[in-house]
Protein backbone atom coordinates (compact mmCIF):
# COMPACT_ATOMS: atom_id res chain seq x y z
CA UNK A 1 0.00 0.00 0.00
CA UNK A 2 1.17 3.07 -1.21
CA UNK A 3 2.29 6.27 2.06
CA UNK A 4 -0.41 8.23 3.00
CA UNK A 5 -0.55 11.70 4.22
CA UNK A 6 -2.46 11.87 7.72
CA UNK A 7 -4.24 15.25 6.90
CA UNK A 8 -7.84 16.64 5.75
CA UNK A 9 -6.35 17.47 2.20
CA UNK A 10 -5.52 13.80 1.88
CA UNK A 11 -8.73 12.33 2.76
CA UNK A 12 -10.50 14.57 0.58
CA UNK A 13 -8.28 13.12 -1.81
CA UNK A 14 -9.19 9.81 -1.05
CA UNK A 15 -12.67 10.12 -1.03
CA UNK A 16 -12.58 11.55 -4.52
CA UNK A 17 -11.59 8.77 -5.43
CA UNK A 18 -13.34 6.62 -4.18
CA UNK A 19 -16.53 8.15 -5.93
CA UNK A 20 -14.42 7.93 -9.26
CA UNK A 21 -14.07 4.24 -8.26
CA UNK A 22 -17.39 3.12 -7.64
CA UNK A 23 -18.83 5.29 -10.73
CA UNK A 24 -16.96 4.22 -13.20
CA UNK A 25 -17.15 0.28 -11.47
CA UNK A 26 -20.63 -0.34 -12.91
CA UNK A 27 -19.81 1.03 -16.42
CA UNK A 28 -16.98 -1.60 -16.92
CA UNK A 29 -19.17 -4.03 -15.20
CA UNK A 30 -21.72 -3.89 -17.80
CA UNK A 31 -19.03 -3.56 -20.78
CA UNK A 32 -17.36 -7.11 -19.06
CA UNK A 33 -21.06 -8.57 -19.33
CA UNK A 34 -21.13 -7.48 -22.65
CA UNK A 35 -18.24 -8.40 -23.95
CA UNK A 36 -18.19 -12.00 -22.51
CA UNK A 37 -22.12 -12.24 -24.73
CA UNK A 38 -20.31 -11.29 -27.20
CA UNK A 39 -17.40 -13.38 -26.77
CA UNK A 40 -19.71 -16.46 -26.50
CA UNK A 41 -21.36 -15.57 -30.26
CA UNK A 42 -18.12 -15.10 -31.82
CA UNK A 43 -17.13 -18.85 -30.67
CA UNK A 44 -20.89 -19.84 -31.78
CA UNK A 45 -20.07 -17.97 -34.96
CA UNK A 46 -16.76 -19.72 -35.32
CA UNK A 47 -18.15 -23.19 -34.44
CA UNK A 48 -20.95 -22.86 -37.43
CA UNK A 49 -18.24 -21.41 -39.86
CA UNK A 50 -16.02 -24.67 -39.19
CA UNK A 51 -18.82 -26.90 -39.62
CA UNK A 52 -19.74 -25.58 -42.71
CA UNK A 53 -15.96 -25.43 -43.95
CA UNK A 54 -15.86 -29.35 -43.78
CA UNK A 55 -18.86 -29.92 -45.62
CA UNK A 56 -17.25 -27.73 -48.22
CA UNK A 57 -14.31 -29.85 -48.00
CA UNK A 58 -16.70 -32.83 -48.44
CA UNK A 59 -18.08 -31.46 -51.23
CA UNK A 60 -14.95 -30.30 -52.47
CA UNK A 61 -13.68 -34.08 -52.16
CA UNK A 62 -16.31 -34.99 -54.01
CA UNK A 63 -15.30 -33.11 -57.25
CA UNK A 64 -11.67 -33.67 -56.32
CA UNK A 65 -10.85 -36.46 -58.88
CA UNK A 66 -11.83 -34.06 -62.22
CA UNK A 67 -8.72 -32.58 -61.10
CA UNK A 68 -6.78 -34.98 -60.78
CA UNK A 69 -5.42 -34.37 -64.57
CA UNK A 70 -3.29 -31.42 -64.21
CA UNK A 71 -4.02 -29.74 -67.58
CA UNK A 72 -8.08 -30.03 -66.36
CA UNK A 73 -7.27 -29.05 -63.20
CA UNK A 74 -5.48 -25.65 -64.18
CA UNK A 75 -8.64 -25.05 -66.65
CA UNK A 76 -10.77 -25.18 -63.45
CA UNK A 77 -9.13 -23.32 -61.54
CA UNK A 78 -8.46 -20.13 -63.24
CA UNK A 79 -12.14 -20.06 -63.44
CA UNK A 80 -12.09 -19.23 -59.98
CA UNK A 81 -10.63 -15.49 -59.30
CA UNK A 82 -11.01 -13.86 -56.29
CA UNK A 83 -10.80 -10.10 -56.86
CA UNK A 84 -11.76 -8.67 -53.28
CA UNK A 85 -12.68 -9.94 -49.94
CA UNK A 86 -15.63 -7.47 -48.44
CA UNK A 87 -15.48 -6.28 -45.36
CA UNK A 88 -17.13 -3.92 -42.88
CA UNK A 89 -16.38 -2.99 -39.19
CA UNK A 90 -18.83 -2.53 -36.35
CA UNK A 91 -18.60 -1.18 -32.99
CA UNK A 92 -19.17 -3.43 -29.78
CA UNK A 93 -18.72 -2.45 -26.25
CA UNK A 94 -16.21 0.64 -27.86
CA UNK A 95 -13.90 -1.54 -29.98
CA UNK A 96 -14.35 -1.74 -34.05
CA UNK A 97 -13.92 -5.04 -35.41
CA UNK A 98 -14.08 -6.27 -38.87
CA UNK A 99 -17.23 -8.01 -39.98
CA UNK A 100 -17.22 -10.62 -43.06
CA UNK A 101 -19.30 -9.68 -45.77
CA UNK A 102 -18.64 -11.50 -49.27
CA UNK A 103 -15.61 -12.97 -51.35
CA UNK A 104 -16.24 -11.21 -55.03
CA UNK A 105 -15.03 -13.53 -57.59
CA UNK A 106 -13.99 -11.96 -61.03
CA UNK A 107 -16.83 -12.47 -63.60
CA UNK A 108 -15.52 -15.36 -65.52
CA UNK A 109 -17.43 -17.15 -67.90
CA UNK A 110 -17.22 -20.39 -69.78
CA UNK A 111 -19.10 -22.00 -72.78
CA UNK A 112 -21.47 -24.51 -72.27
CA UNK A 113 -20.70 -26.84 -74.69
CA UNK A 114 -17.52 -26.89 -74.99
CA UNK A 115 -16.12 -27.36 -71.34
CA UNK A 116 -17.37 -30.51 -69.32
CA UNK A 117 -20.44 -31.17 -67.56
CA UNK A 118 -18.70 -30.93 -63.93
CA UNK A 119 -17.60 -27.53 -64.77
CA UNK A 120 -20.34 -26.02 -62.90
CA UNK A 121 -20.00 -27.99 -59.92
CA UNK A 122 -16.57 -27.78 -59.43
CA UNK A 123 -16.27 -23.73 -59.83
CA UNK A 124 -19.21 -23.84 -57.34
CA UNK A 125 -17.46 -26.08 -54.92
CA UNK A 126 -14.33 -23.99 -54.93
CA UNK A 127 -16.10 -20.89 -54.47
CA UNK A 128 -17.68 -21.98 -51.69
CA UNK A 129 -14.83 -23.50 -49.88
CA UNK A 130 -12.76 -20.04 -50.56
CA UNK A 131 -15.67 -18.10 -49.26
CA UNK A 132 -15.94 -19.86 -46.70
CA UNK A 133 -12.23 -19.72 -45.66
CA UNK A 134 -12.12 -15.82 -45.88
CA UNK A 135 -15.19 -15.42 -43.35
CA UNK A 136 -13.10 -17.79 -41.20
CA UNK A 137 -10.32 -15.58 -40.90
CA UNK A 138 -12.74 -12.52 -39.89
CA UNK A 139 -14.44 -14.40 -37.20
CA UNK A 140 -11.22 -15.04 -36.09
CA UNK A 141 -10.04 -11.76 -36.11
CA UNK A 142 -13.27 -10.90 -34.30
CA UNK A 143 -12.96 -13.30 -31.64
CA UNK A 144 -9.05 -12.24 -30.67
CA UNK A 145 -10.30 -8.84 -30.93
CA UNK A 146 -13.24 -9.32 -28.76
CA UNK A 147 -11.56 -11.59 -26.00
CA UNK A 148 -8.49 -9.41 -26.23
CA UNK A 149 -10.65 -6.46 -24.82
CA UNK A 150 -12.39 -8.78 -22.63
CA UNK A 151 -9.28 -9.48 -20.88
CA UNK A 152 -7.79 -5.88 -20.16
CA UNK A 153 -11.79 -5.09 -19.06
CA UNK A 154 -11.74 -7.90 -16.58
CA UNK A 155 -8.03 -7.04 -15.43
CA UNK A 156 -9.46 -3.21 -14.90
CA UNK A 157 -12.66 -4.35 -13.11
CA UNK A 158 -10.58 -6.37 -10.72
CA UNK A 159 -8.17 -3.70 -10.08
CA UNK A 160 -10.71 -1.65 -9.30
CA UNK A 161 -12.93 -3.90 -7.03
CA UNK A 162 -10.25 -5.98 -5.50
CA UNK A 163 -7.41 -3.76 -5.20
CA UNK A 164 -8.46 -0.20 -5.63
CA UNK A 165 -11.35 0.97 -3.74
CA UNK A 166 -10.46 -1.94 -0.76
CA UNK A 167 -7.33 0.41 -0.59
CA UNK A 168 -8.63 3.44 -0.59
CA UNK A 169 -11.74 2.81 2.07
CA UNK A 170 -8.77 1.42 4.18
CA UNK A 171 -6.94 5.01 3.58
CA UNK A 172 -9.74 6.86 4.45
CA UNK A 173 -10.33 4.42 7.61
CA UNK A 174 -6.58 5.33 8.74
CA UNK A 175 -6.50 9.30 8.37
CA UNK A 176 -9.82 9.06 10.01
CA UNK A 177 -8.35 7.13 13.12
CA UNK A 178 -4.98 9.24 12.74
CA UNK A 179 -7.09 12.77 12.76
CA UNK A 180 -8.67 11.60 15.20
CA UNK A 181 -6.23 10.88 17.58
CA UNK A 182 -3.99 13.62 16.77
CA UNK A 183 -7.48 15.77 17.41
CA UNK A 184 -7.72 14.05 20.54
CA UNK A 185 -4.13 14.25 21.37
CA UNK A 186 -4.68 18.57 20.79
CA UNK A 187 -7.31 18.58 23.05
CA UNK A 188 -5.25 17.07 25.80
CA UNK A 189 -2.53 19.32 25.57
CA UNK A 190 -4.61 22.21 25.56
CA UNK A 191 -6.34 21.20 28.41
CA UNK A 192 -2.50 20.78 30.34
CA UNK A 193 -1.18 24.01 28.76
CA UNK A 194 -4.68 25.60 30.28
CA UNK A 195 -4.02 23.73 33.70
CA UNK A 196 -0.15 24.72 33.72
CA UNK A 197 -1.41 28.32 32.87
CA UNK A 198 -4.30 28.06 36.08
CA UNK A 199 -1.12 26.41 37.99
CA UNK A 200 1.06 29.52 37.52
CA UNK A 201 -1.02 32.42 37.85
CA UNK A 202 -2.66 30.69 41.58
CA UNK A 203 1.13 30.52 42.89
Amino acid sequence: MAKIKYTKTEQKHQQDSLKQFNRFLPTLQLKKQQLQQEVRLSMEKLAVNRSARKEALVRLAGVLPFFSDPAEAEKLTALVEVQTIATSTVNIAGITIPVFDKVEFADIRWDLLTTPWYTDECVAALKDALSLRAEGKVLEKQYQLLFAELTTTTQRVNLFEKVKIPECKENIRRIKIQLGDMETSAVARSKIAKNKSQHTALS
